[in-house]
């Protein structure tokens, strides 16, 4: 009996440390994931600026959780279009300007893509850059009552000031530090706030466009999916990884990134949706006030933090996206710490910081931004098409059929998207 008990407790024993061991491989493993996040999270982060938090906030007041399932198209979307570029960047060991250019023999052709590019990208930066420091300030002076033409320009100081003295790994860690607090600060309103799970599933998985909604799907997508990431994504995965064994890593960090900046994304709008559907809202501020019966004095505060957080790390993002796409197409080397990187940089937040101190947001420049990115987007997502499509410069890492399939309908409805953007813009400005 002894003999027969001791072997009942050695086999327990056994099956208690498999489990155990299961349950630490499977955290080893999720741990592992969570350190590849890099690259990724700068896209995140740079999606999620004033633009985004305004505009999930809008459609949520004005359609509910109707046009949730717009935030998921546009993540997925999203994420295959960054993973393409992340790939390029990796293979090929170059940035998506390097890669663009050499996609033309014709010099005239190559000439007139490189600059028609480059120049959209930075006009659009440069445009944003002030209404990015702005939306940065708007949660500071909501709590403080300073204005905002104040705040943004110390905010813009201090961007410099980062951009000056820190590289990549640095500018990497704020990104993530930033992700962190926006997923604490609007996930909580969200739990706080909602209680109808199944309005919420309805509007992801039950496509539907109510009346007069066209416009805003069209914004949540295109506050998504945003040109100058592409640039950013192709530089920096080289910063982090230095061959093709980078690219599993690489795609893992693509998907969570961005999936985390979805859930952000749509944690804005349900809460905007739960607290204030069918009223007009200008900014995410006016989250507070409904907030406040469920979480008292903390609810402007949790609302301020997280839109500094999606301001900042914009606003980190835009001088970045001018920066770093400059570079791709000049091909100046040493990433980060090139000195002409530096001065790209320095020059867009300078324009911000001015800008923004006088409260400048000039609308012909705003509409001229919009209409360029109308007609650059479906032209950079059909060349990063035609780029991971190439032999000799992909190899065997080339797309899949698959994949294909899913790109270019991907690239349709981007195309779609960026001409309904552009005749909407010229239509503004006539």
């Amino acid at each position: 009996m002894e003999v027969i008990t001791s072997d009942i407790t050695r086999e327990t024993s056994r099956l208690l440390l498999a489990k155990q061991g299961g349950v630490y491989l499977s955290q080893s493993k999720f741990v592992e994931k969570l350190k590849v996040i890099g690259p990724g999270a700068i896209i995140t982060a740079s999606f999620i600026g004033p633009g985004t938090v305004t505009t999930a906030t809008r459609a949520g007041a004005g359609f509910g959780f109707a046009l949730l399932w717009a935030v998921i198209f546009s993540i997925v979307a999203t994420i295959i279009l960054q993973e393409m570029v992340a790939r390029i960047g990796i293979v090929t060991k170059q940035g998506l300007g390097e890669n663009i250019r050499e996609l033309f023999q014709n010099q005239i052709l190559k000439f007139a893509t490189v600059w028609i590019v480059l120049i959209a990208v930075c006009v659009g930066c440069a445009a944003y850059i002030s209404g990015d420091l702005l939306g940065t300030s708007l949660g500071i002076s909501y709590l403080s009552g300073i204005p905002e033409n104040y705040v943004a320009p110390m905010v813009g100081i201090i961007i410099l000031i980062l951009n000056l003295l820190g590289g990549y790994k640095f500018i990497e860690k704020i990104m993530i530090g930033l992700i962190v607090i926006m997923c604490i600060t609007f996930i909580t309103t969200m739990v706080v706030a909602t209680s109808d799970v199944l309005g919420v599933l309805q509007g992801a998985f039950i496509p539907s466009i109510p009346e007069g909604s066209i416009l805003m799907v069209i914004a949540l997508i295109g506050t998504t999916v945003v040109p100058y990431n592409f640039f950013i994504h192709a530089s920096t995965v080289g910063e982090k990884w230095n061959g093709t064994d980078g690219l599993k890593a690489a795609r893992w960090d693509t998907i969570i990134s961005i999936s985390v900046g979805g859930i952000i994304t749509a944690a804005i709008l349900i809460t905007a949706g739960a607290l204030i559907h069918g009223t007009e809202v200008r900014s995410v501020v006016e989250l507070a006030a409904p907030l406040q019966p469920f979480m008292g004095d903390l609810a402007p505060l949790f609302v301020s933090i997280g839109l500094f957080a999606a301001g900042f790390s914009s606003a980190i993002a835009s001088p970045m996206g001018a920066a770093v796409t400059v570079s791709s197409f000049m091909r100046w080397k040493g990433g980060f710490s090139n000195k002409k990187y530096k001065i790209v940089f320095t020059a867009v937040i300078v324009l911000g910081i001015i800008t923004s101190g006088l409260g400048f947001e000039p609308l012909e420049v705003l509409l001229i931004a919009q209409a360029l990115n109308g007609f650059i987007l479906p032209l950079i997502a059909i060349l990063i098409m035609v780029v991971v499509n190439k032999k000799n410069a992909m190899g065997k890492y080339v797309n899949k059929l698959w994949l294909n399939i899913i790109g270019w309908l991907v690239t349709a409805v981007v195309t779609f998207l960026g001409i309904y953007s552009l005749v909407d813009a010229i239509g503004t400005f006539l």
